[in-house]
């Protein structure tokens, strides 16, 4: 349980006795915490006055600051929160100061070092942005909603504090995932990442795997800085799976590389561990109940795993000019994905084709036909769908709330799971 909530949900019962010696408690323990904050705070009596309006519905269901208003409805009868907005307009401002902390955070004092880890955070080349919009918009989604009138007040202060703390985490999973990248890179032998020149292409492999090691450095720096173990452990975990999944790709058996399980485990540590457990962070840092986290964690595994099933399947059909990466990438590597597993099933003979290898252009050509013929490109499809339902559900499945940025982040969240299943690059 977050400190920040238990500290609030103390004075509101203090407070809200109405007695003078509530409030007195109240200032007292308010006082002994302010170091932790950095923040004076403000006399018992006003302490009060912004606490009260909200004690009847603010601590139900073990939420701190429950607003019960409504959410405003316009002219037309159309809430903002039944509107269709962009998921990642809703979030650009943060998104913004998000990245300019981040080419601060990355700074180095060995140029080459500082160049090569600024990368892929120069303006134009910080990609998608996609895991850090999403661990803000679960941050909004998971929101302790504060009244209008304790706006300005101390529990808007200790809510500004806890969503930098969320901020947070969205940069160090930033971090983590561009680190990633860097050392695939030289695993692949990529020349080509994000539609620019691979970093190992221009500064070799040394620098690359330095440079990735160094915002893994700089990840943990952050990460401690937070001082919240069970965060800590959720982010090594993410660490740790990165480098069992890669592991697991490069040092399959003949077995191993028919397995459907085999495949979508590896999945799951390669792409959809970091954004699951960085949302389950967010939820933890945020003070929810492990019920409340374990569904913030399921949102963010069955959208990286539906995002890695269509990134398997645009690997075949999408061309390297959308992609950002050459096409047909992982079957010139050897590496056997979704598609070919599930036209492995429909045409056996692709056992003895893939068993081969594909050094021989003929292999992959052979492959591709089978593919072509087969159902792999849709059940494939059709199993991302199936991962993105899940999703969804995690996300209804939330404790209520009549907050209006409460819900437009939830619809944002579902509206994230839709660009991932349509998605064309």
């Amino acid at each position: 349980m977050s400190w920040r909530w238990a500290l609030a949900r103390r004075v509101a019962t203090l407070v809200g006795s109405g007695t003078g010696s509530g409030g007195a408690q109240a200032q007292r323990l308010f006082s002994s915490s302010g170091a932790l904050l950095g923040r004076r705070f403000p006399p018992a009596s006003q302490i009060r006055n912004e606490v009260v309006g909200c004690r009847g519905a603010a601590f139900v269901s073990a939420r701190w600051l429950h607003d019960a208003t409504q959410y405003q409805t316009r002219q037309d009868g159309v809430s903002r929160a039944e509107e269709r907005q962009d998921p990642f307009e809703l979030v650009a401002d943060e998104l913004s100061i998000l990245a300019n902390r981040l080419r601060s955070m990355v700074a180095a004092e060995v140029p080459k070092l500082a160049s090569a880890a600024e990368y892929f955070f120069k303006l134009g080349a910080e990609g998608k942005r996609f895991r850090p919009t999403v661990l803000l918009l679960m941050a909004s989604a998971l929101k302790f909603p504060i009244s209008e009138s304790t706006e300005g007040g101390v529990f808007s202060m200790l809510a500004s504090t806890l969503r930098t703390r969320q901020q947070n985490i969205a940069e160090i999973t930033e971090m983590i995932h561009v680190a990633s990248l860097l050392h695939d890179d030289v695993l692949d032998d990529a020349d080509t990442r994000r539609g620019v020149t691979s970093l190992n292409c221009i500064m070799g492999n040394k620098l690359s795997v330095l440079a990735g090691d160094f915002l893994l450095s700089r990840a943990c720096v952050a990460l401690a800085a937070l001082g919240n173990t069970e965060v800590v452990s959720l982010m090594a975990t993410a660490v740790e799976h990165l480098v069992t999944g890669e592991t697991m790709q490069i040092s399959t058996s003949r077995e191993q590389r028919r397995s459907m399980e085999y495949y979508l485990q590896k999945t799951y540590y390669k792409t959809a561990s970091l954004i699951s457990n960085s949302c389950k962070a967010v939820a933890v840092l945020a003070g929810h109940t492990a019920d409340v986290s374990l569904l913030a964690y399921e949102y963010g595994r069955n959208l990286g795993l539906a995002f890695q099933l269509i990134d398997d399947v645009l690997d075949f059909t999408g061309t390297s000019a959308s992609l950002g990466k050459g096409s047909l990438s992982d079957i010139r590597h050897g590496i056997i994905t979704a598609p070919m597993l599930y036209a492995m099933e429909e045409f056996p003979q692709l056992h003895d084709v893939i068993d081969q290898g594909f050094d021989n252009p003929a292999n992959v050509e052979l492959a591709l036909d089978y593919l072509q013929k087969s159902r792999g490109i849709e059940r494939t499809k059709e199993l991302a769908q199936e991962h993105v339902n899940l999703a969804i559900k995690a996300i209804e499945a939330l404790p209520d709330s009549d907050d209006e940025d409460v819900l437009i982040s939830r619809r944002a969240l579902i509206d994230i799971t839709q660009r991932v299943i349509t998605r064309t690059k």
